[in-house]
């Protein structure tokens, strides 16, 4: 039905708390309505449009009577609250069997294993704000040239280091070590994080040199499906790293919200056909979510909302647009780890029907949507909704 489509992630961009959120820690979480009520409301016009205010109630935000798009909301059946369970449930792929998380830091053998093979001891092993703990350790870190090793309530194995003291291939190198070596068997972590920084104490920035090693989907993923059927798959941003580069035919990654879209603009303009476009746009999640940065959050939804406005005037007219995210981030929650959100579902196309999609029972119905529109196999999970777009 559509020659190409575009599924851009809103990384951490939830819309209120699953009903077992409580298990996770995240009662009354809502990533966008609490950053809404506590700016005094946002201002989306284009998400307005789309249908964004007749999900769930948002300050700023209406729910007008004809919206230009579909909208709903989608629940998470994996086990787990973090990128790489939302994004392959994303994919037709839910993971049941949670990954590995360390509240307590890492185990010593674990620990022990990754300093022989690195051939240097470490710093930190314990869970942090990136941020903060390179403010704690940084200097120490320049001083010994010790990697400091650190985790949260994911389940990442993350390896901070100053640019200038180990080399960004070189850190690189340390976090394959992990991912091959040691986050194996029962410590395999969704992902291992490298994360480097530069700057002195007191004023560290972290850079946008992040790169990340992920586990592989544990069964075939729509994008598997795709690249097998001969049609073109393209990730932008971090898209090809969570799927450790399998089902990807091409790979955009991107530093910025900004870029993200610029490359899918690009993308759009080009004269490709038979495609899926797959997007993470990650400064919601790392820059604002996880520091708590309520303003920032809100700022950088209503430049989005800028961006996607001059989106939907490139689309051809057998292009379809899917906007959603992988989890919450909710900056007004205690603490900065993801929160377990249902996320939002918008879906706009030139020639798409308009229609409530409801509350969708797996992220997965994504994936389904996009392999009934390119004719390929159902999947063993989720409901597509294309019949409703027509």
């Amino acid at each position: 039905m559509f020659k190409r489509i575009f599924l851009i992630v809103m990384d951490s961009v939830g819309i209120g708390a699953l009903p077992d959120a409580g298990a996770y820690g995240d009662s009354n979480v809502n990533t966008l309505a609490n950053i809404a009520r506590s700016q005094g409301g946002l201002f989306l016009p284009t998400f307005e449009k789309l249908g964004l205010g007749c999900i769930e109630p948002i300050e700023g935000v209406k729910c007008i009577p004809t919206p230009k798009g579909s909208y709903g909301k989608m629940a998470e059946i994996s086990k787990g609250k973090d990128t790489t369970t939302g994004h392959w449930e994303l994919a037709g792929c839910p993971v049941f069997i949670p990954f590995p998380v360390y509240p307590q830091g890492f185990p010593p053998n674990v620990i022990e294993k990754f300093e022989n093979l690195i051939g240097r001891e470490v710093l930190g092993n314990k869970p942090a704000s990136g941020t903060a703990i390179i403010e704690e350790l940084g200097l120490e870190h320049m001083k010994t040239a010790r990697p400091i090793v650190y985790t949260s309530g994911d389940s990442v194995f993350q390896i901070a280091a100053h640019e200038e003291i180990i080399p960004v291939q070189d850190l690189y190198e340390m976090c394959n070590i992990a991912r091959t070596k040691v986050c194996i068997g029962k410590h395999a972590v969704g992902r291992v994080i490298a994360r480097p920084f530069i700057g002195k104490p007191g004023a560290f920035i972290r850079t946008p040199n992040r790169h990340d090693f992920s586990v592989e989907p544990q069964g075939k993923t729509v994008l598997d499906f795709l690249k097998e059927a001969g049609f073109s798959v393209v990730g932008v941003g971090k898209i090809a790293d969570i799927f450790a580069q399998r089902g990807i035919t091409e790979s955009y990654p991107t530093k910025s919200n900004d870029r993200g879209i610029e490359k899918i603009i690009t993308l759009i303009e080009s004269d490709s056909q038979n495609q899926l476009v797959m997007a993470n746009l990650v400064d919601f999640d790392s820059v604002y979510g996880h520091r708590n940065d309520v303003p920032g959050y809100a700022k950088a939804l209503e430049q989005l909302d800028g961006n996607i406005k001059t989106l939907l005037t490139k689309l051809n007219e057998d292009d379809l647009l899917i906007l959603t995210a992988d989890h919450g981030c909710d900056p007004t929650a205690p603490g900065t780890d993801h929160t377990r959100e249902y996320v939002p579902l918008l879906v706009y196309g030139p020639r798409a029907a308009v229609d409530n999609l409801g509350i969708r029972t797996t992220f997965s119905d994504v994936a389904a949507t996009i392999a009934e529109n390119f004719a390929l196999a159902s999947l063993p999970y989720g409901h597509s909704f294309l019949k409703q777009l027509r």
